[in-house]
């Protein structure tokens, strides 16, 4: 089966959609398939090109995969008309780009404006193939949810997503909250929906000297360490962790609250945190350092800023999931990042922007090894039970080799989510 899969974000990039997207190419590879990836350049999520990559095109092939890479706009600061433009001139790359004939074309969302491009061309081609639309973000929800559209523009972007959703032949979600999203509020027929969890990308740390890790970063052995990782955006709301350290400082509390990766408010966060000392921002980390951090942490936290609910399953919740540790999330109650929290057993939800519940619940949980082991213990269950790889990409294999039978025999009547 030959596959092409556009989608902006790919490795080295080590946060949000990349991991999945990279995993799945090289994971349906190793399974005999041809596979081409039509990407940009790294640049997420510190929202600048990655040093190396300042080529208009990059040809190459990594693990297996025929990866391509297509220079487009990167916009500072990612406002919501710099995104548009960014995805429109990756859009225009990507559908001019060659994509070998596939079987399937494979499109990540939520960059719908280069999705409805690609869909377009698709329908232009000769040899059409089978399109695919890989539902990461909730590009509707996640415009009113974290602010950046609402009233009749917020209404064009769930037209423009259901529009472009209904368009393919096939919709693979995350989240079963998000196929009740997708079916009944923007009406796509149920039959051209799978549900296909995200996985968890990292290896469990093993065992590691977890004191000389905490002196490398200046953590105390006797402060409680909560850790926050990957992106600093609008939808994670981290000045409510700023407050809460704000709050420990006044009291004297022995905790320390660790911001860890990168991202378009980190400048505006660093600025308000100035004279808090019990915060600490810490650059994006390498792999194994990165699992070592979380391991060595106490506590690890998802912070959602009020009102993000249903719009993005948090890609780091399945890294934590395999640290051992406990997780806290402040999020709304009713939101698919509480689901998961209650599903799991991993930890414990609170509701957001409430910096006092947040410093008090940390520190709660952080003196309380029983129940920390308890959720650890659990996360790592969850990870073994549902959050598989290879369960995952064989999915994928599925689904896939479906939608190209169904393209190339149309009055096929057999539902493309037979499992």
């Amino acid at each position: 089966m030959r596959v092409t899969i556009l989608g902006i974000n790919y490795a080295p990039e080590t946060t949000g959609i990349a991991p999945y997207t990279t995993a799945l190419a090289e994971g349906l590879a190793l399974r005999g398939h041809r596979i081409d990836v039509v990407t940009g350049m790294p640049h997420y999520p510190q929202w600048r090109i990655a040093d190396g990559y300042d080529q208009s095109s990059m040809d190459q092939n990594v693990n297996g995969v025929d990866v391509h890479r297509r220079r487009h706009l990167v916009p500072d600061p990612p406002t919501p008309k710099g995104r548009i433009k960014m995805e429109a001139s990756f859009g225009a790359r990507s559908v001019r780009s060659g994509w070998n004939s596939p079987d399937v074309l494979l499109c990540v969302s939520p960059t719908l404006i280069s999705t409805a491009m690609a869909i377009a061309r698709a329908r232009l081609s000769p040899r059409r193939p089978a399109v695919g639309v890989w539902v990461q973000d909730l590009y509707s929800l996640g415009v009113v949810e974290t602010g950046a559209m609402d009233g009749r523009g917020a209404r064009a972007a769930a037209r423009f997503e259901s529009e472009i959703l209904r368009a393919a032949d096939g919709v693979s979600v995350i989240h079963d909250r998000f196929r009740d999203h997708v079916t009944t509020n923007l009406q796509v027929d149920p039959n051209k929906v799978e549900v296909i969890r995200n996985w968890t990308h990292i290896q469990p740390m093993g065992t590691i000297d977890k004191d000389a890790v905490r002196r490398s970063f200046g953590w105390a052995e006797d402060e409680t360490v909560v850790l926050h990782s990957g992106n600093m955006g609008a939808k994670q709301g981290l000045e409510n962790v700023i407050d809460a350290a704000r709050l420990a400082d006044a009291e004297g509390r022995r905790v320390r609250f660790v911001l860890m990766g990168d991202g378009n408010q980190r400048p505006q966060l660093e600025e308000a945190a100035a004279g808090v000392s019990r915060i600490q921002f810490v650059r994006p980390l390498p792999d194994l350092e990165f699992r070592s951090a979380l391991a060595a942490a106490d506590v690890l936290l998802v912070n959602e800023k009020p009102g993000v609910a249903e719009m993005a399953v948090p890609s780091k919740l399945t890294s934590y999931f395999t640290s051992g540790n406990p997780i806290l999330a402040a999020t709304d109650p009713m939101s698919t990042t509480a689901h998961e929290i209650r599903a799991s057993g991993a930890g414990i939800h609170i509701g957001s922007g409430d910096p006092r519940e947040l410093l008090d619940t940390a520190l709660a949980i952080g003196s309380d090894d029983v129940s920390s082991r308890r959720f650890g213990d659990a996360g790592r269950k969850y990870c073994t039970r549902v959050l598989s790889e290879d369960y995952a990409i064989d999915r994928y294999e599925g689904w896939l080799r479906r939608l190209a039978a169904a393209r190339r025999s149309p009055a096929r009547t057999e539902s493309l989510t037979t499992s």
